[in-house]
């Protein structure tokens, strides 16, 4: 899998560009805060739908527009693709694949795979839950793209279940036993079900990922850190006390009826929960409250990493979802944002040996020397102009081909 262009238009500091692409490794070199990340984020949203700098889409409009554009041509087994998605103010995005409209953005998961190392990946190993759930989850949906409709019915039964019990437990504090409260304690049951289904089919979906993925972390991480402990990753689910005790072997192969019987623990667990719910007004089981528990040894990494342990760890989480990607059977492309400078020699050799391998590796980096002499890489250069006139949305990025040293795309403001 590679991708052969990418085209933007107002999408962060990018005002209008169309960039040619292809196998192999290509660099984008310049200074920091001038749009190369840019690049590798239109590219990574394509193929999860989400930032890896930003939880919501709007700062990816760029300043003064109204609208973004992310399109991209992509080739998987010699078959051609082409995505786009339309960033939209205050309104619901827009995505088309072979310029042909989709009922929801969402249809175009899987089409493009991508891993994508950057310095905030520090955070899966350092960070609260929500981001290892995250890193799950993007790399479940990359596998099984429908999954990700099971994630919005969750998502979605779980704000209205939430919204009942803060209902409930207001009328609780208030001492009353108002139509309102009485109303949503008389409909939990029903969404209780509802929450019990969709949440078990994303949670056997986690475990199943979990299990599959342990071995190319533990390979990832040994041949990074030979002198480390050994590495380990591990489920740990809220419904954990109402599970038979095989499931909390991490060893154990997911098994056809896991399913019913994550359900019924759910239902179980709820049932238990519910009066604490009440109080709380917050919903206490589930796979949002789940965690990604990695472990050194008898240790976990959070807490008593080193930060060469911690960094090590966190790109061998995401070298071991390039691996299971590539088992399936499809080269994912590989992105490393400004990652080999604050890597040490080790490590920026052990992840250099792997993008010489990938079918495409795309790499930002601030200077020429950060990346490795033996990835022979087709090089851009990354600046951006300053409007005076126009303030942010003045700040506008082109690149060069550092080869044929030619202008690839030019902001309005230079050509005035």
């Amino acid at each position: 899998m590679f991708v052969r262009s990418l085209q933007l238009h107002d999408f962060r500091s990018w005002d209008d560009v169309t960039v040619d692409l292809g196998p192999g490794s290509t660099v984008f070199v310049g200074p920091n805060g001038h749009g190369k990340t840019n690049l590798l984020e239109s590219l990574n949203y394509l193929s999860t739908l989400s930032s890896h700098r930003v939880s919501s889409d709007a700062p990816m409009i760029r300043a003064g527009a109204a609208k973004a554009f992310v399109g991209s041509a992509v080739v998987n087994h010699g078959r051609e693709l082409i995505i786009d998605v339309e960033l939209l103010e205050g309104r619901a995005n827009k995505a088309r694949m072979n310029r042909s409209p989709l009922r929801r953005p969402r249809e175009i998961l899987g089409v493009l795979q991508s891993v994508l190392f950057a310095p905030e990946d520090l955070s899966l190993v350092r960070g609260d839950p929500g981001e290892r759930r995250r890193y799950l989850d993007e790399l479940l949906t990359s596998r099984i793209p429908r999954m990700a409709t099971v994630r919005a019915d969750y998502d979605k039964v779980l704000r209205q279940r939430s919204a009942l019990l803060k209902t409930a437990s207001g009328s609780l504090r208030r001492g009353s036993s108002s139509n309102d409260g009485a109303s949503a304690l008389a409909t939990l049951d029903v969404w209780d079900g509802h929450l019990a289904a969709h949440g078990a089919r994303l949670l056997a979906a986690r475990i199943g990922l979990v299990h599959e993925l342990l071995p190319f972390v533990q390979q990832a991480y040994s041949s990074i850190a030979p002198e480390s402990r050994l590495a380990a990753v591990a489920y740990r689910c809220s419904l954990a006390d109402a599970l038979p005790p095989e499931f909390s072997d991490a060893d154990r192969a997911p098994e056809p009826d896991d399913i019913e019987v994550l359900e019924a623990a759910f239902l179980h667990q709820l049932s238990v929960m519910r009066q604490r719910e009440i109080e709380r007004g917050v919903c206490l089981v589930g796979p949002h409250r789940d965690d990604l528990e990695l472990m050194l040894g008898d240790r976990p990494t959070k807490g008593f990493a080193s930060h060469g342990e911690s960094w090590s760890y966190a790109l061998s989480l995401r070298l071991g979802s390039f691996a299971l990607l590539r088992e399936d059977g499809t080269d994912p492309v590989l992105m490393l944002d400004d990652v080999f400078a604050e890597l040490d020699r080790k490590r920026r050799t052990a992840l250099a040996a792997v993008a010489a391998g990938a079918e495409q590796v795309l790499i930002t980096a601030a200077v020429p020397e950060d990346v490795p002499p033996e990835l022979d890489a087709r090089r851009y250069g990354v600046e951006a102009t300053q409007d005076s006139d126009s303030g942010a949305a003045g700040r506008i990025s082109r690149i060069t081909d550092l080869t044929s040293r030619t202008d690839i795309a030019i902001s309005e403001s230079d050509v005035r």
